[in-house]
């Protein structure tokens, strides 16, 4: 009898998470985003970009900690962990609609910030994956070729 998927244990890979190299490009992202947002005489869209990063950094580090927590109990469930993600996902989603919604034009940087930061925690995350896994690739390349 096979468990449904809802119901199976969860397992969390191991996986690169930094939270501090993550602040360092949310600030530099900011300052940038400032930078070019006053330029085009909107600097508060700039501020709001930081913002969307500051809610997206809050969001990845709620989701470590949530993580954390869940697998450590006895039998971890995936629904846990899905419904968890999901009403912080709804309730970040909603922060950044009403400070674009209550801010416009200019509060529209919170949702790119959102986004934003999105692409840069996957980029942070994958990078290190990816450059392992292509180093072990090539040490089990140069392995056989030695025993042939």
């Amino acid at each position: 009898m096979t468990t449904p998927a809802q119901d199976a244990p969860l397992v969390l890979p191991s996986v690169v998470f930094q939270p501090i190299r993550l602040l360092l490009i949310c600030v530099a992202l900011t300052a940038a985003a400032i930078a070019v947002a006053a330029q085009f005489g909107h600097p508060l869209f700039g501020v709001f970009f930081g913002l969307g990063l500051a809610l997206g950094l809050g969001n990845a580090l709620l989701i470590r900690r949530s993580a954390l927590r869940i697998t450590a109990q006895d039998h971890p469930l995936k629904k846990k962990m899905a419904l968890n993600s999901a009403s912080r996902l709804l309730v970040i989603s909603v922060i950044g609609l009403a400070i674009a919604y209550q801010f416009r034009p200019d509060g529209l940087g919170a949702l790119f910030g959102l986004a934003l930061f999105e692409v840069v925690l996957v980029l942070t995350t994958m990078l290190p994956v990816v450059k392992k896994l292509r180093a072990q690739a090539s040490e089990s390349g140069a392995e056989g070729t030695e025993n042939d």
